[in-house]
């Protein structure tokens, strides 16, 4: 063999060589069991094939999560109850209720009712075996208790008679049916007693006009101000009528004796020209000093009683107890009592009981007790509204205030989250709302709003 031919394939193995080489690093990796592939190119090639298309470009940034939208809790919306009520208020001089418990279910429901006294009120008829009770360490009774067990199909009739110090004034009284732990209600109801219209007075005959106050001061008024220019235009025409005009008069008598003089000077030759006379000074009249000093102090006396009058009108049309409405809140805000539903911008709320007391319901503040509110919540928009449970505040009499705590209400509510559902649009939920206080202050009034810019409701708690 030639030496160049020898020496080119030389040449040409070591290129091939170090080519081979070079690909050795770029081939893809291969595991242990590649060895016992088949021997078949083509399904080989079929399988790699998938691999590596799914195999990711690597970019230096970690790949994302497939997009997956967050469920949304559905509308919060209340189910039929086992146990309902109803209650109407008696036509009676005194305040009435009657009370119907009704148990649609189809076994027997056992049930504590309870109804509200409003403050300084008390129970002197209940019927159905109820009694009144009150809170601990007080001599006066704030509610009336039933326990009752009512069979399948059924309605139970309960009657209430209350006694109130103040007269002719509306009372209202709210009641609920809860169940055997006594904080999860049925069903809540309210009514409102209206006492009876009096009767029509007697229309007695309007007094003369003479004998009304106003139209004295308005004429004793009128005469004030008519005197004073009566009495100047009488003085100044009995200064005119009473002298009599001297200028005509001198006149009329001397102009013969005048015109002959100048007719004797004018003969003589000599006229001198005699020089005016001056003109009689009349001095200005002016009022007597007795008559400006009464009208002067009665005009002043006038002004200040205008003044004054209408200064008390404007600072007697001022409400002092109407929150702020304008700016940022939406609505007006509206105060009221246990048991009378006020509404905000977009919920109605209606609180049937508050009740304080160490039960079994966890309380985040250290030493605390527990507050519990039935809350009544409707919806009156037309769209689904959420809340949330820190504006929703109990005032204490210091006034400080705590918001609602949502532990403890979780438990209340069977550990349903309550603010975590919105309000389906024109539907109602009962629910009882914590508040955890310290001390023995019971909460003097309830702050409740449907969001953050709403001027929201305040109740009264008796």
């Amino acid at each position: 063999m030639p030496a160049t031919r020898r020496h080119h394939r030389s040449l040409a193995l070591i290129v091939n060589c170090l080519g081979v080489i070079a690909a050795v690093p770029a081939l893809p990796a291969v595991a242990p069991r590649a060895a016992a592939a088949p021997a078949d190119p083509a399904p080989a090639a079929a399988q790699a094939a998938p691999a590596e298309r799914a195999t990711p470009i690597p970019t230096g940034a970690p790949a994302a999560p497939p997009a997956v939208p967050p469920a949304k809790p559905p509308p919060a919306q209340m189910s039929a109850p086992p146990v309902t009520v109803a209650m109407t208020a008696a036509h009676t001089p005194a305040p009435g209720y009657q009370i119907q418990v009704r148990n649609d279910g189809n076994k027997v429901v056992e049930t504590t009712v309870r109804q509200e006294l409003p403050a300084g009120s008390k129970a002197t008829t209940v019927t159905a075996g109820g009694r009144a009770t009150g809170p601990a360490g007080s001599s006066t009774a704030g509610e009336v208790t039933w326990r009752l067990k009512l069979p399948a199909h059924s309605t139970t009739t309960l009657n209430t008679a209350l006694s109130t110090a103040a007269t002719g004034q509306s009372v209202t009284a709210p009641t609920c049916a809860y169940g055997a732990d006594g904080t999860r209600p049925y069903d809540c109801a309210t009514a409102t007693w209206a006492a009876p219209a009096a009767p029509a007075a007697k229309v007695t005959a309007a007094p003369p006009v003479w004998r009304r106050p106003p139209v004295l001061l308005g004429g004793l008024a009128g005469l004030l101000v008519l005197t004073p220019g009566a009495l100047t235009w009488w003085w100044r025409r009995r200064r005119r009528t009473g002298v009599a005009p001297a200028g005509p008069a001198a006149t009329s008598g001397g102009a013969p004796a005048l015109a002959g003089a100048a007719a004797g000077r004018a003969e003589r030759g000599t006229v001198y020209p005699r020089p005016a006379m001056p003109a009689p000074t009349r001095r200005r009249r002016r009022p007597p000093m007795w008559l400006m000093v009464p009208v002067a102090a009665a005009v002043l006396a006038g002004l200040v009683g205008a003044g004054a009058w209408t200064a008390t009108q404007r600072v007697a049309a001022i409400d002092t107890t109407k929150q702020p409405t304008s700016g940022a809140w939406m609505g007006k805000s509206v105060t009221g009592q246990v048991g009378v539903p006020l509404r905000e911008s977009a919920f109605e709320f209606t609180v049937y009981r508050v009740a304080c007391g160490t039960g079994s319901l966890p309380s985040t503040s250290p030493g605390g007790r527990q507050c519990l509110a039935t809350v009544g919540v409707r919806n009156v928009t037309s769209e689904e509204q959420t809340w949330h449970g820190q504006l929703q505040r109990a005032y204490l009499p210091g006034g400080n205030w705590v918001a609602t705590d949502e532990d403890a209400t979780r438990v209340a509510n069977l550990g349903r989250d309550v603010f975590a559902q919105p309000v389906a649009a024109g539907s109602r939920v009962l629910l009882p709302l914590v508040f955890s206080v310290r001390g023995t202050d019971q909460p003097k009034q309830l702050e409740l709003r449907s969001g953050v810019f709403s001027a929201g409701v305040r109740v009264d708690v008796p």
